[in-house]
């Protein structure tokens, strides 16, 4: 099983497209993390939803996109090395069997194997971008539950900024011209850089311009409103 999925790493268009949980994949020599399927299947495990949309961007706009191939549950790819849920021993109340008590050796396996994988794939592309001149935007696809812990999220779609707000201002005021739509700004999260990994190492490092949106999982349940939404963002991002 490998770390990343890339989707073409060649293609011309201006942005960079990343899915840091756009899988629930569990090695097999980890059977399962001890969860039974049901477990694997809820958001707990992955961006429900987040695949697709990048995907369709990826070809709407001809551009690269990385998207990680395992589960966050084994490894979250968005996260510091040195944060205490970089690998969860619960999440959302559900204890995973196969995170408790790792040994030292254990956690270093799955840094290197994983994470440093799946970043060392999108380094590669931005790096020959970088080579051969190309003006890059670099933008990171979540999804959120629909609500968590009994807090229902009434935003469709919302943006995670940090200091620089160069795009997400516009990109916001965009999405608010669409009728009925319910955006967040910095809502449920905002970006991080001491939570974050993958928008502060890849782009806020480089000075790149960047962008991280969360849908709402049930906006983007299946392959037509995934679609939907890809077309719906790149009009605001174009």
């Amino acid at each position: 099983m490998t770390a990343s999925r890339i989707l073409r790493p060649q293609g011309t268009g201006r942005f960079v497209f990343l899915c840091d949980h756009a899988s629930n994949s569990v090695p097999l020599e980890l059977d399962g993390l001890g969860l039974p399927p049901t477990e694997l299947a809820r958001h707990i495990a992955w961006d429900i939803g987040a695949a697709g949309v990048t995907e369709a961007l990826s070809e709407h706009f001809d551009a690269p996109a990385i998207l990680c191939k395992t589960s966050r549950l084994v490894i979250d790819c968005n996260r510091q090395l040195a944060a205490p849920d970089l690998i969860p021993e619960t999440s959302d109340g559900t204890v995973i069997p196969g995170n408790q008590q790792l040994s030292e050796a254990a956690r270093a396996s799955r840094v290197e194997r994983w994470f440093h994988s799946y970043h060392d794939a999108i380094e590669a592309v931005l790096q020959e971008r970088e080579q051969r001149g190309v003006p890059t935007v670099v933008v990171s696809i979540h999804s959120m539950a629909a609500s968590l812990a009994g807090t229902p999220r009434p935003w469709q779609i919302a943006i995670s900024s940090h200091l620089d707000r160069s795009l997400a201002g516009p990109v916001l005021a965009a999405l608010r011209r669409l009728d009925g739509i319910v955006v967040g700004d910095n809502q449920p999260y905002d970006l991080d850089p001491k939570v974050d990994y993958s928008i502060p190492f890849h782009a806020l490092r480089r000075g790149l311009p960047q962008l991280q949106v969360e849908f709402r999982q049930d906006e983007i349940w299946d392959a037509d409103r995934q679609r939907q939404w890809a077309a719906r963002l790149a009009r605001c991002i174009w």
